[in-house]
C-alpha cells in the first residue's frame, strides 16, 4: 500500500513505484495517490486531491474528508493486509496511518520524511514507534535520524531522477535571458489568488522601471487556465506575461530570473541554475501559529540545503509588490551577480546526491519486504 496526499508526492511515488516494478513485475500496489500514481498501474482507492490542505487554518476544511481518508485506510490494512506500507511525505495523516499498520504488524517504510528540522520536532518520537525505515531525500535529514537510532537511508532528491530536471546541474543550456522573468505563483489554485496578484503588481513596477523586461507565468496543471486569466486581466495592467502551460523548466530554460513561491518548485528553479526570489504567504492565522512552531532561519530549500541565505526570501508582509520589484530589479540588473548565483545554486545541488534517488529508495523498499 502507498499513500501519496499531494501533488508533488504523487509524481516522486510513482518513480518509486516503476523503479519496485523493475526489480520485482508482479508487485501489486493501491492506495491514495493522483494521475502519476494511476499511470503506474497503482489502484488508487481515495484520490488525493480530496486531501491536500495548504496551511493550518486551511486544514479545517478538510478535516471531514481527512478523517473519512484515514476510515478507508484502516479497513484497509486490516483487511488486505499489505506486505508493505509506503508512506510519502503528507506527515499528519501519514504518521496516523504509520500507527495503525504497526498495531497490526505490517511494515512501514517513510520516503520523504516529515520536515522535523523545520517544525514539530516531536513528531520524531511517533516516527521512531510507528516506521521502520526513513528514506531521506536531503542530506542533513539522516543525522537527525541516526542519532535517534532510527534506521534511516539517504537516498538523494528525486527531482534528479528523470524528467526535464535530470542531472541538470551538469547540462549547459543556452544563455539564460535575463530580460526575461518568469512567475512562479503555485501548484495549488488558492496559493495562486493569494501570490499572483502580488507578483503581478511587482511586475507592473519592474516594467516601469525596466522597460524592456518581458514576464512569463506557469500554469500548473492543477490549476484551472480560466482563474489564471482572471487573475491576470484583473491585476496585470499593462503587463500581459505570456502563460506557460508545459511544466516549470520551460520557464527556466526562457527566463533567466525567476520570482518562485517556497517549496519545491524554487529547488526546481535552483536546479536549473536560474536566480530567484522566493516569497509566501498564507492566512494570517496560519502564520501566526507557524511562527509560533518553526525553528529554522530559511524557507527556502536551497538556502536550507546550503545552510545559509544564497537567494533572498520574502515572507508574509515582507512579501509585498514594493520589496519583491526592488530586490529583483537590483538582482537582474547586475549579469555579474546573476552569474555568482548560478554557481552557487549549482554548488548547493551538488550535496542531493545526483540521480537514483528513486532506485535507492525502492532498494531499501524491497529489502523491507524480503525481510
Amino acid at each position: 500500500m502507498i499513500i501519496a496526499g499531494e501533488a508533488s508526492g504523487d509524481l516522486h511515488a510513482s518513480r518509486l513505484v516503476m523503479a519496485m516494478r523493475k526489480r520485482s513485475p508482479a508487485l501489486f500496489f493501491f492506495g491514495i495517490g493522483g494521475k502519476f500514481l494511476r499511470e503506474a498501474g497503482v489502484r488508487i482507492l481515495v484520490e488525493a486531491s480530496t486531501l491536500s490542505v495548504v496551511g493550518l487554518t486551511e486544514a479545517i476544511s478538510k478535516i471531514p474528508a481527512l478523517a473519512k481518508g484515514i476510515a478507508v485506510v484502516k479497513r484497509l490494512l486490516k483487511s488486505l493486509r499489505p506486505d508493505l506500507l509506503i508512506l510519502i511525505d503528507f506527515p499528519d495523516f501519514n504518521l496516523h496511518a504509520a500507527g495503525i499498520a504497526k498495531k497490526i504488524g505490517i511494515p512501514v517504510l517513510y520516503y520523504i520524511s516529515p520536515q522535523i528540522w523545520a517544525w514539530r520536532s516531536g513528531r520524531i518520537h511517533k516516527i521512531k514507534k510507528r516506521v521502520d525505515h526513513v528514506a531521506v531525500i536531503l542530506p542533513f535529514e539522516r543525522d537527525l535520524y541516526a542519532v535517534r537510532d532510527i534506521p534511516v537511508t539517504f537516498v538523494g532528491h528525486p527531482l534528479l531522477d528523470g524528467g526535464p530536471f535530470a542531472d541538470r546541474s551538469k547540462t549547459v543550456a543556452t544563455a539564460p535571458d535575463n530580460s526575461a522573468i518568469g512567475l512562479l505563483p503555485g501548484s495549488r489554485e488558492k496559493e495562486v489568488v493569494r501570490h499572483l496578484p502580488i507578483m503581478l503588481s511587482a511586475a507592473r513596477r519592474l516594467s516601469r522601471q525596466m522597460p524592456e523586461l518581458k514576464f512569463a507565468v506557469s500554469l500548473a496543471p492543477t490549476v484551472k487556465r480560466e482563474l489564471l486569466d482572471s487573475v491576470i486581466k484583473t491585476h496585470g495592467g499593462d503587463v500581459r506575461p505570456e502563460i506557460i502551460t508545459e511544466g516549470a523548466d520551460q520557464v527556466f530554460q526562457r527566463c533567466g530570473f525567476v520570482i518562485a513561491v517556497s517549496g519545491t518548485v524554487s529547488l526546481e528553479a535552483a536546479i536549473a541554475g536560474t536566480p530567484m526570489v522566493i516569497i509566501y504567504r498564507v492566512s494570517p492565522l496560519s502564520y501566526w501559529l507557524g511562527r509560533a512552531l518553526i525553528h529554522v532561519r530559511h524557507i527556502g530549500l536551497v538556502n536550507l540545503i546550503a545552510g545559509r541565505e544564497i537567494v533572498p526570501e520574502l515572507i508574509q508582509g515582507e512579501a509585498s509588490p514594493e520589496n519583491i520589484a526592488a530586490k529583483a530589479a537590483a538582482m537582474v540588473s547586475d549579469a555579474g551577480e546573476l552569474d555568482r548565483l548560478r554557481n552557487e545554486l549549482r554548488s548547493a545541488v551538488g550535496t542531493l546526491g545526483g540521480p537514483g534517488a528513486s532506485d535507492r529508495a525502492a532498494a531499501v523498499a524491497m529489502a523491507l519486504l524480503n525481510k
